[in-house]
């Protein structure tokens, strides 16, 4: 493929791209579903503990969908370089995202695994100076949102079945369409970086936001405050977390020990301990 049709990964996200110098010689790559970003490097620590042969890690905490494009395209751009790694183990929350990887024969149908849950909430600046009570409160024509983009971020289905649940069609129209003409809802390529510093610098009055981003955000000194859209509407029940083996992995042993550890209880724990909601199963 052209670099001029590879997916771009945004020049500010080297955060995101974890050991990149391992990323041509590296013992496994993987491309997790970017709002883990707080957890992996005790999962990775975890991991190489029980695997010390494994010492090359490259990963990625990217939204799932801009890296879904990168195993698509065979590579990225990042700042004007090609990035072309193929991943050994790719996850979402999205199921969509490993129906597609099947379709195009990067996976055996239904061979990806749910492994983890969270839920939604709503960060506002401290004071919650623009007084939001609950999701409708964000249809009104002075609230600034920042929105993650359907078009990269899986977290974005679940908040629009969240506006869908509180508010049917019409509020999704009237926050995805016309607040976006309007110029209130400013979509985000990263949310998990992009959302916490507008609302530190209250350029936002309210950003949808995985739970665990709340509790990371807390040890940052973050300023902020939290409305809780409540367990018939945060989504709690419907956001799976899936992971799977790529069929053509470089690292395809190294890719089936880390399957079997992140699926393990040991990982469970360590998710559980940064608010995700585990999905205990035997191997």
């Amino acid at each position: 493929m052209a670099k001029k049709d590879l997916p771009i990964i945004p020049s500010d996200r080297a955060d995101d791209l974890h050991h990149l110098q391992f990323a041509d010689t590296s013992d496994l790559t993987l491309f997790m579903a970017g709002n883990q970003f707080m957890v992996m490097e005790e999962i990775i620590a975890a991991f190489q503990k029980e695997h010390p042969d494994i010492k090359k890690i490259f990963y990625e905490t990217l939204p799932p969908g801009l890296e879904l494009k990168q195993i698509l395209s065979g590579g990225a751009i990042f700042r004007d370089k090609v990035i072309d790694v193929h991943p050994d183990i790719y996850a979402s929350v999205n199921e969509k995202a490993m129906q597609v990887l099947a379709a195009a024969g990067h996976i055996l149908p239904n061979d990806y695994h749910l492994y983890l849950h969270n839920r939604l909430t709503l960060m506002v600046p401290a004071g919650n100076p623009a007084q939001i009570e609950a999701v409708k409160d964000l249809a009104a024509d002075d609230i600034r949102i920042s929105q993650p983009d359907p078009q990269n971020e899986d977290i974005a289905f679940h908040i629009m079945d969240m506006y869908r649940q509180a508010g049917g069609d019409t509020l999704v129209y009237r926050i995805m369409e016309e607040k976006r003409a309007e110029g209130t809802i400013i979509f985000t390529v990263v949310h998990h970086r992009e959302t916490p510093l507008r609302i530190a610098k209250k350029t936002v009055d309210v950003g949808p936001v995985w739970a665990t981003e709340v509790l990371h955000a807390r040890t940052t000194g973050l300023a902020f405050d939290v409305i809780e859209p409540g367990e018939d509407l945060d989504q709690r029940a419907q956001i799976n977390y899936f992971v799977c083996k790529l069929k053509h992995a470089p690292n395809i042993e190294n890719a089936h020990k880390f399957f079997n550890f992140i699926t393990s209880t040991p990982a469970q724990q360590i998710y559980e301990r940064y608010g995700f909601l585990p999905h205990y199963r035997d191997l």
